[in-house]
């Protein structure tokens, strides 16, 4: 039998409905804080064993804690039976272990690389200098018209809802007012329905081009010059009509640390292509890399 779900797996779940814990001193390294099966446990050596699970898990396992460490204790009880039972090294198990070691290995080295790649001040100036674009901001006001995306029937309150058609039509009509001259904002609080923006004459709220933004909008946002009013912008529930109020650039001081991120990205993907580059592999059975039919790798039986 094959058991995917992995352990811990209960407690996590059941971790977001406990009461959050108020926080406590942290306890010395050496302090015993259980007994399992007669062998005392420390808070250094739960602390240890944390360090390898996920900030959700650790977040859970401190919200619970007697729960966790049932959890581990069954954790242990359970290795210690594989172990003497040679687990270990039962197909597949010796595989997978192999398999997960070289995992974390490699994401060990991986890291290690990232953290130590250094970064000066100058690098830092030099690429927001040379990549002004990407720390754009642009600050919106909006006109929001929606429609009924199914029909204008299919409303379930007396509210009337514009079709798909009509809405667009009504956004279209409204840009060539206000190209025309007409004043946006009074536009905004006769025919906007988004409330939030409505209630402060239209404002939108200010994005920069690595905020989350709907892929039909980002483009459109993003190449309007500022008093630049957009076209009619669709999206599941309504048009969109956008004009920017201001663009400029984030300033160096909000972006330093996206700057180091993006760096240490760039020289960790130089050194991942060099070292790739620097395999010596040879190919020596032709027919294996050329042959899509070849069988795949036999499975043990009754796994």
């Amino acid at each position: 039998m094959k058991l995917h779900v992995p352990l811990f797996v209960s407690f996590v779940a059941m971790g977001a409905a406990q009461t959050p814990s108020v926080e406590a001193p942290k306890p010395l390294p050496n302090t015993v804080i259980a007994t399992l099966d007669g062998k005392k446990v420390t808070y250094g050596e739960i602390e240890k064993y944390m360090r390898g699970l996920t900030p959700q898990m650790q977040q859970n396992a401190m919200r619970n804690r007697k729960e966790f460490i049932r959890e581990y204790g069954l954790m242990l009880r359970l290795n210690e039976m594989a172990e003497k039972a040679k687990l270990d090294q039962k197909s597949p198990y010796k595989e997978s272990l192999e398999n997960a070691r070289r995992q974390i290995l490699t994401q060990a080295q991986i890291s290690e690389m990232y953290d130590n790649f250094p970064v000066t001040v100058e690098q830092e100036q030099k690429y927001y200098d040379e990549n002004k674009n990407r720390f754009e901001q642009v600050k919106l006001k909006v006109i929001y018209i929606p429609f009924n995306p199914r029909s204008a029937t299919a409303a379930q309150d007396d509210k009337k809802y514009l079709t798909a058609d009509e809405a667009k039509a009504k956004a279209e009509r409204l840009v060539k007012e206000i190209k025309a001259g007409a004043d946006f904002v009074k536009l905004v609080r006769e025919n906007s329905e988004d409330e939030p923006s409505k209630a402060k004459d239209g404002d939108f709220g200010t994005f920069s081009r690595a905020d989350r933004l709907p892929d039909a909008v980002r483009p459109v946002v993003f190449a309007l010059k500022a008093g630049e009013v957009s076209e009619p912008v669709r999206q599941p529930n309504g048009f969109y009509v956008f004009r920017a109020e201001s663009i400029s650039e984030k300033p160096f001081s909000e972006v330093v640390g996206q700057i180091v991120t993006d760096l240490r990205n760039a020289r960790l993907r130089e050194w991942l292509e060099s070292t790739t580059k620097s395999l010596d592999i040879k190919y020596e059975d032709e027919k294996f890399f050329s042959d899509p039919a070849a069988p795949a790798a036999a499975q043990v039986p009754g796994k």
